[in-house]
């Protein structure tokens, strides 16, 4: 009998309908492969494949431009602390669908996300040391589980509104999972270790809202929509007073903080993934979402109904991937992925001309 429980349910498409479903082409990137980007089309086919030479720093996406946006892991960045070699990142590319590199930024102690914007410029997370001073001022966390050096990430954060969660280990605050530019100059993010998304000043770096660990938990890939509300992958890991786990993907009014629509699985505990994830509203209005740590990527229509499904039927570890820190942590064939991102025919039009 096959014992992999994700092989038994069932791998590659396992569902569409064709009245809902976006037209359109779900690109994602394995993590555990040696650097492979899918584009899959709606009726579980691939058609398009780049095979890049650094593993997934994360995702990858498409560009205005058609071109492909690659973050990949850098080869020289310090070992800081286990967990880092699963998350880190640092070699910012981007690639044309021939495979040629057209551009290019590196820095070692990037992780997690990076946003290509239309100046040329990129928007991305990394990390700084902290001062032992600076350490001792953030509350919260495993007491003894700081990184050797202490890191990072944003200067006008006050420890005390966002402490780490009492679960987490103290080697990375407040980490950053997402950055997203919004349309009034200002960065909107994601901090998992806190449980909050934050919307930071482009002209003074200080936070001018924040959601709290009351609403989100252990959240990832913020983003706002057309009307200006913020979209949110919310994992529920440790959520404020429920013992029950279950991921959701909410829309939250910027104006008055109130969740405006959701989505959540009838039988919520089935739709979960601890770590990872995303949410886009697509351009014909259903959402697309990916249950990163299962390899699950679906599509719902606002009504909440389920009109494709696809799961990544490819496997592996970590071994041989330089990352020897998270080879026992994560000792099996797994097929992750982190985000997953939709484009219509017309977004990439040269798929059409292969």
């Amino acid at each position: 009998m096959e014992q992999s429980t994700l092989h038994r349910r069932g791998l590659g498409l396992r569902g569409v309908d064709s009245n809902l479903v976006s037209p359109g082409y779900t690109l994602f990137a394995h993590l555990t492969s040696p650097g492979t980007v899918r584009l899959i089309a709606n009726d579980g086919t691939e058609a398009h494949r780049w095979d890049l030479p650094y593993r997934p720093g994360r995702h990858a996406r498409i560009l205005a431009n058609g071109n492909l946006a690659y973050n990949g892991v850098h080869p020289d960045s310090p070992r800081l602390f286990p967990l880092w070699q699963k998350y880190r990142g640092g070699v910012m590319q981007e690639i044309d669908p021939a495979g040629k590199v057209v551009h290019e930024h590196r820095d070692p102690l990037a992780h997690h996300d990076q946003h290509h914007m239309d100046n040329g410029e990129i928007l991305y997370t990394t990390l700084e040391p902290l001062t032992e001073e600076q350490a001792r001022m953030i509350p919260g966390g495993i007491p003894e589980s700081e990184a050797p050096d202490g890191k990072k990430v944003i200067e006008n954060l006050d420890p005390a509104l966002f402490p780490l969660q009492p679960h987490y280990t103290r080697d990375h605050w407040p980490l950053i999972n997402s950055v997203y530019p919004l349309k009034d100059g200002n960065i909107l993010a994601s901090l998992r270790s806190v449980s909050a998304v934050i919307v930071i000043s482009q002209e003074t770096g200080k936070v001018i809202w924040h959601l709290d660990s009351t609403v989100v938990a252990q959240q990832h890939n913020a983003s706002e929509l057309e009307n200006g509300n913020i979209l949110i992958f919310d994992n529920g890991t440790f959520r404020y007073r429920e013992s029950a786990t279950y991921s959701r993907v909410i829309q939250v009014s910027r104006t008055t903080k109130q969740i405006v629509w959701q989505y959540r699985d009838p039988h919520p505990m089935t739709f979960f993934t601890p770590f990872m994830g995303e949410a886009q509203r697509l351009v014909n209005g259903n959402t697309l979402i990916t249950e990163a740590a299962f390899g699950r990527i679906f599509e719902v229509t606002m009504e909440g109904k389920i009109c494709w499904e696809y799961v990544n039927p490819y496997f592996a570890d970590y071994k041989g991937l330089d990352a020897k820190e998270i080879e026992d942590y994560f000792d099996y064939p797994a097929n992750a992925i982190f985000r997953a991102y939709k484009y219509t025919p017309e977004q990439i039009p040269w798929l059409a001309q292969k």
